[in-house]
């Protein structure tokens, strides 16, 4: 991707609109539509880096009640031209079709190399990476087989919509929630991902959610790790010029 003068890629992840609970997510949904609104205006590019929402399951027919003037606002920008791209996250790890039918998002369930001009990109969620985590590495994988998803579908939509809302604010072990206190560079995970990468090819920058905490760390020469923040404590959000990536906060 070229990006042409005066635009900019702009990156935000784990808003988990829905928590705690829909009324108390309602200012947080208005803010970051207002962001939207903004960005809109130069951006060529916009990636959403998971847990948009606290729980996500797509039925066949149904979806989860709610998060109407998000939606509305990503469909507008992305019939506008401007592309979206959607990494799940471990609290919207369940997304199937829907964005990229409803939408025109495409949805990716792991890392994606982007190259922006001369600099390149990888880019996640960030959940499962790195050493230890190892309790929440099995649990995803049994949550992501094909068959757990066949077993959930059975349950009513009222039933199972409530239940996994519950589980995912009381089981950090289900909800892969890590601790937000940073933990120093030699046990960040994903700074340990990162420079493990490095090792085998070179990326400028990884940029990640998930950590709930804004960081920008140097892993090597001239490559830096990323973690957006989030939308909860921070409203943080990354920009990339062409040139330099930052970290800013949303203070409208």
């Amino acid at each position: 991707m070229q990006l042409p003068k005066n635009k900019k890629i702009y990156f935000a992840s784990d808003q988990h609109f829905g928590a705690p609970t829909p009324e108390m997510s309602f200012p947080r949904e208005q803010h970051f539509v207002m962001w939207l609104d903004e960005v809109k205006v130069d951006a060529e590019a916009i990636f959403l880096l998971g847990d948009l929402f606290d729980f996500w399951f797509e039925y066949k027919t149904v979806v989860p009640k709610g998060f109407v003037r998000v939606l509305g606002k990503l469909a507008e920008i992305r019939d506008s031209g401007i592309p979206i791209y959607f990494f799940v996250g471990n609290h919207d790890l369940w997304m199937s079709d829907y964005f990229e039918k409803e939408l025109n998002i495409p949805v990716y369930h792991d890392n994606k190399e982007f190259i922006f001009g001369n600099k390149t990109f990888l880019i996640g969620h960030g959940d499962g990476k790195g050493p230890g985590d190892k309790g929440y590495k099995r649990m995803k994988k049994v949550f992501t087989a094909p068959f757990s998803k066949w077993l959930y579908r059975w349950l009513h939509p009222d039933v199972g919509m409530k239940l996994a809302q519950y589980l995912s604010v009381k089981n950090k072990l289900i909800s892969g929630d890590a601790d937000v206190k940073f933990l120093g560079e030699e046990n960040e995970w994903l700074v340990l991902y990162a420079k493990r990468k490095l090792e085998t090819k070179h990326y400028n920058y990884f940029i990640f959610g998930h950590r709930h905490l804004p960081m920008k760390i140097s892993v090597g020469e001239n490559s830096e790790y990323v973690n957006l923040g989030d939308w909860i404590g921070y409203f943080t959000y990354g920009v990339f010029d062409g040139e330099n990536f930052e970290l800013k906060e949303y203070k409208n």
